[in-house]
Formats: structure tokens, C-alpha cells, sequence
């Protein structure tokens, strides 16, 4: 990437970190819009109304919007209108505020999830041909895009990022089922068939660059490495690569009873996602980890 001025919404996260850190190195200008701001890179905003830190949108090339409440909660009514609220009023926000700007940037990515595609076993989630079914996860994401397409932009790219689960040492879920392992819990979680997209994190920083720089990439891309393994298949990995000679499976009623214990869903787990990447790998992108045998190698 040529020297930018990066502006990331909600960047203060794991994934913001990332991207920061990356960039970074690359001599990029950073600036973080966050809750609580802590040094001169950080400005303060609440993710729902207008303020001074919209004068950042002038200085900015490139716009990443990664605003949004943690899914890792119960979804009781007061967390799914949490979760809903953080995503849209943010995006509706921005759009705004990119209206006013006297320069604004010229690329928007707007966070998204590959949680939109159905339920999948054996047909691979595309962009065009992949199915977006109707239950609460997927329909947050069909109204977050839906939010960020809704007014006509001429002079600025967007892409929304269909992201899989980032796999990285730092913090998500990868440390989770790695503390798992080690403590020979590394089984199957409920009956292993489920399919699992994943991306390590260096590939998504490096897709994030590859989005930016690349016209042609408009609308909804998926961020996922190009294998998929089952959960089964991922955790005999994990095991092997953790030198663990077994690990303890984990049925449906027993991650029910935990996932209640610790505030969460299931659906994290169980939810089958086997999606594909093919608008980045028909632009040109090349991964550095395509398979979990690959990213393990680095990771464990």
C-alpha cells in the first residue's frame, strides 16, 4: 500500500489492533475512533452522534468501520437490541457524516460477518451464489448492509467484509479452544460435522490492504481462507499440533449448560459455516495460510 491516512471506527478491538499494527508498518497514518480515548491517535466518539471527530473523515483516505456490541453474549432481548443498535446507528452515522465532508474518503470498509450465510454442509457460501437464511444473526447482518448501502456514495468505494473467525494468538476464539486443548478438553464440539471458516490474522490484514488497492472489489467480499475444515477435523489438528494425545468431546447439552454458565451461544460453536472467498481469489489474492494445517504450524 501506498502512505494512507487510515481512520478506523470502533478500532480499539482485536481486529482494530490488527489492522493498526499492520498499517502502522507500512508508514500509514492511524487514527482510532473509540469510546475512550487514551492517546493523540484516538478521538472520542459514541457511535451514534455527530462531533468533532467528524473533521477526521477529511483527513482520512480510507475509512474502516468495525463499530459493533460483541456477539459473544447471551442473546437475550436487551443484548440482540444491543447488538442490532451498535451496528446500524454507527454505520447510519458515518454515512452521514461522509455526506458533510468537504474530502471524504475515497474507500469505506464496513465491518459485516460471514455469520449471513445459512446453516451449509456441503454447498460452498459465495458472494453470488451464497444462501442468506432468516434467524437473528443473519438478519443483523442483512440490516447492517443493508444500512450501509442505503444512500448512493459516487466518490467512495465500499466493501463490506464478510469476516470469518480470525484465528491469532492475540485474543477471539483461537486462544479459547487453544487453553481448551492444553487442558485435554480438545474434542469434538457436538457432533463435529460443522463446518468451520476461518482466517488467520495475518491474511486478513493483508485482504483488508488487497480490498483497498484493488477498483474492482466493490460490494460484499468474504474474508475466509479457501479450506474449511470440520470441527472434528480442526480439533484432532489442535490436538496434534498441542501434542495432546486425546481430549474430552463436549455434546450439544453440555455446551447448552456452559455456554450459559459463561454468558454466551452456542451458535458460535455449532453453526456450520463452510464459505468461500471466490470475489478475492478471482481479483488476484494470494493467502499466505490457506490450510489449518498451515496456520496451526504458526500459531501452536
Amino acid at each position: 500500500m501506498k502512505t494512507k491516512n487510515i481512520l478506523i471506527a470502533g478500532g480499539a478491538g482485536y481486529l482494530g489492533g490488527l489492522l493498526k499494527d499492520y498499517f502502522g508498518k507500512q508508514g500509514c497514518q492511524i487514527k482510532v475512533l473509540t469510546r475512550n480515548p487514551k492517546n493523540e491517535d484516538e478521538i472520542f466518539w459514541d457511535g451514534k452522534s455527530k462531533g468533532e471527530w467528524m473533521s477526521a473523515l477529511n483527513w482520512a483516505d480510507v475509512l474502516i468501520n468495525l463499530a459493533g456490541k460483541s456477539v459473544d453474549c447471551r442473546y437475550n432481548d436487551r443484548n440482540k437490541q444491543e447488538i442490532l443498535n451498535s451496528r446500524i446507528n454507527s454505520t447510519k452515522i458515518l454515512t452521514q457524516a461522509i455526506l458533510e465532508a468537504e474530502n471524504a474518503p475515497s474507500v469505506w470498509l464496513n465491518a459485516s460477518s460471514a455469520t449471513i450465510y445459512t446453516h451449509a454442509d456441503s454447498l460452498k457460501m459465495t458472494e453470488d451464489e451464497g444462501v442468506i437464511g432468516d434467524d437473528f444473526s443473519m438478519n443483523i447482518c442483512k440490516s447492517w448492509e443493508a444500512a450501509f448501502y442505503e444512500v448512493d456514495m459516487q466518490k467512495t468505494k465500499r466493501v463490506a467484509l464478510r469476516t470469518s473467525i480470525v484465528f491469532g494468538n492475540g485474543h477471539g476464539a483461537f486462544p479459547k479452544l487453544k487453553a481448551l486443548t492444553k487442558l485435554f478438553m480438545g474434542g469434538q464440539q457436538g457432533n463435529g460435522q460443522q463446518y468451520v471458516s476461518w482466517v488467520h490474522e495475518v491474511d486478513f490484514c493483508r485482504a483488508v490492504d488487497f480490498i483497498i488497492e484493488k477498483p474492482q472489489l466493490v460490494g460484499a467480499v468474504n474474508i475466509v481462507a479457501p479450506k474449511t475444515v470440520t470441527n472434528g477435523q480442526l480439533m484432532v489438528k489442535m490436538r496434534t499440533y498441542l501434542k495432546r494425545p486425546f481430549g474430552l468431546s463436549q455434546p450439544k447439552w453440555l455446551l447448552e449448560f456452559g455456554a450459559m454458565l459463561i454468558g454466551t451461544e452456542t451458535e458460535l460453536l455449532l453453526k456450520s459455516r463452510n464459505v468461500y472467498p471466490e470475489r478475492l481469489l478471482d481479483a488476484g489474492f494470494e493467502f499466505k495460510f490457506n490450510t489449518m494445517d498451515e496456520a496451526l504450524r504458526d500459531l501452536c
